[in-house]
């Protein structure tokens, strides 16, 4: 019994708990790689965040970094993009080119594409000279707004995606916030870059893409044009105040009275963008009684789309106008002309207006990078016959037409040969200087008159660089109750800075023969 009592007495103090810190237990195998496996895994996530960032980024950007905006008379698109190669901005000018302008650094390009003339904004330049400064003025203040927003929108959209990727790919908001995080510094840092490092003179010293490489030689010294064009726009009020006297001078006149049956047809040309002419013949249309406005052609210098909105002053005239494709003039120019509700746009066709049959057909050619005046286009002997050969269509129109032609149109004088004998009137531009003379006679047929038209647009800008800046040339033709040309009066506007506003009217004395004016000489084949 005794024995038992010790083995129990044993078995007790072996179960007693130890006094002393117990033993670190041993570490156990495979610890030390699951470590290493947890700090790979935070590394992947950190760079998948950061990936993702980057790619809500480019995203976020390209679907969202577009502003439209206005600017002066344009509707502009403003899109900023990543660029790899360094920063600058592209002013995309369709279809002629683009200015590259190297306005600042960092990882972002903007690009400024400038789309249609706003209509009624460029109508309020035409009637108000002194709108044309302060829109110059207020068009910087129109890029700065519009950068403004399209940063910001540029911002927004950059993290919005960055935070939709993310929780799409992780699942953790946790994750996402940090995404979208950087995706804000990422964006905010490259548009802070930008803008830190603009330089505004580089507008100074561009360069050129496309048809634009030859804008140099086009415009001639940018700085003598705008300066002259400041000088004109300040005598604008003056010039048409003096047109806007000159129906009171005209209806003085005794030696020409018109009859009540007259028609009046108002003959212009060669417009070249230049807005000084549509309120000059808005003016004229008004006080002379206007029934119908022809047009030879070259209202555009580009025949581009930005240019096609000049025509939209068409269709505030609210009289018939009658056009032809001038050389400078494309199909989308026409095309553009014949969507204004008063036009009329003949192309080998012919119509009736104010009761006068009319003919007519385009320039065969197609030559805006040529200069405006005639020397720039060569009569070559290809474009001789080309010339030739529309008139000779021309010709083929008039006499099959069930009605008599009163008056034929071409843009290129040059076409005209063809037309002697078929219609006692021929109308033409081209050469930004007026002159009236006779066709060669056909034996057995009637006298044909030809009048060639100045520059209703005193050739444009182009019209600013000689010494002796081209003046505006207009007519107004009246034809009696026979559509015999009675009288016309051939209209002068001065150039820039000249105010004055000449008349001169020349009466037909046997409508039937035409004007005593000398026969002029026509190509040949």
């Amino acid at each position: 019994m005794d024995g038992q009592e010790n083995e129990q007495h044993a078995n007790r103090y072996e179960d007693a708990p130890a006094t002393g810190p117990a033993p670190r237990p041993a570490p156990r195998r495979g610890d030390a790689p699951r470590t290493g496996r947890r700090a790979l895994r935070a590394t992947g996530v950190t760079l998948a965040v950061l990936v993702v960032a980057l790619v809500g980024v480019v995203i976020g950007v390209l679907a969202g970094g577009r502003v439209s905006t206005d600017i002066g008379p344009f509707q502009a698109d403003l899109t900023v993009a990543p660029a790899m190669g360094g920063g600058g901005t592209t002013v995309d000018i369709p279809p002629l080119g683009a200015l590259l302008l190297d306005s600042h650094d960092g990882p972002t390009h903007l690009t400024v594409e400038l789309g249609a003339l706003d209509q009624s904004r460029t109508e309020a330049l035409l009637d108000d000279p002194a709108s044309i400064n302060r829109a110059s003025q207020s068009a910087v203040d129109d890029v700065r707004e519009g950068v403004l927003r399209l940063g910001l929108r540029t911002l927004a959209s950059a993290v919005l995606v960055t935070l939709l990727l993310a929780l799409m790919l992780f699942r953790d908001t946790r994750r996402a916030a940090w995404a979208g995080g950087l995706a804000l510094v990422i964006t905010a840092g490259s548009l802070g870059a930008a803008a830190a490092t603009i330089r505004p003179e580089s507008i100074e010293e561009p360069r050129y893409e496309g048809l634009l490489v030859n804008a140099p030689a086009i415009v001639g010294d940018a700085r003598r044009i705008a300066n002259d064009y400041s000088r004109y726009a300040e005598q604008l009020q003056r010039i048409v105040g003096n047109v806007s006297q000159l129906y009171t001078t005209v209806s003085s006149l005794p030696v020409y009275e018109p009859a009540p049956g007259t028609t009046r047809v108002l003959h212009v040309s060669d417009m070249h963008l230049n807005p000084t002419g549509w309120q000059l013949i808005r003016t004229v249309v008004e006080q002379f009684g206007i029934d119908v406005v022809i047009d030879t052609g070259d209202i555009t210098d580009w025949g581009s789309e930005p240019e096609a909105s000049y025509v939209g002053s068409i269709g505030l005239l609210r009289k018939p106008y009658v056009y032809i494709r001038g050389n400078h003039d494309s199909g989308r120019t026409a095309a553009a002309v014949a969507r204004q509700p008063n036009a009329i746009v003949l192309s080998n066709t012919t119509t009736t207006v104010a009761g006068l049959t009319i003919a007519g057909i385009g320039d065969p050619r197609f030559t805006p990078d040529k200069n405006t005046s005639p020397a720039g286009s060569g009569l070559t002997q290809q474009t001789a016959d080309q010339l030739i050969g529309v008139g000779d269509q021309l010709a083929a129109t008039v006499r099959s037409s069930p009605r008599p032609v009163d008056i034929a149109l071409v843009h290129d004088p040059a076409s005209a040969g063809p037309l002697s004998g078929t219609c006692p009137l021929v109308l033409a531009g081209h050469t930004h200087d007026r002159q009236v003379s006779k066709l060669p006679e056909v034996p057995g047929k009637g006298p044909t008159q030809l009048m060639v038209q100045g520059s209703t647009g005193g050739a444009g800008l182009r019209g600013l660089e000689g010494e002796k800046p081209t003046p505006l040339s207009m007519t107004v033709l009246y034809f009696d109750k026979d559509k015999l040309l009675q009288a016309y009066d051939d209209i002068t506007v001065g150039g820039t800075g000249q105010a004055q506003v000449n008349l001169e009217r020349h009466v037909v004395e046997d409508p039937k023969a035409g004007a005593p004016v000398p026969v002029t000489p026509t190509p040949t084949r």
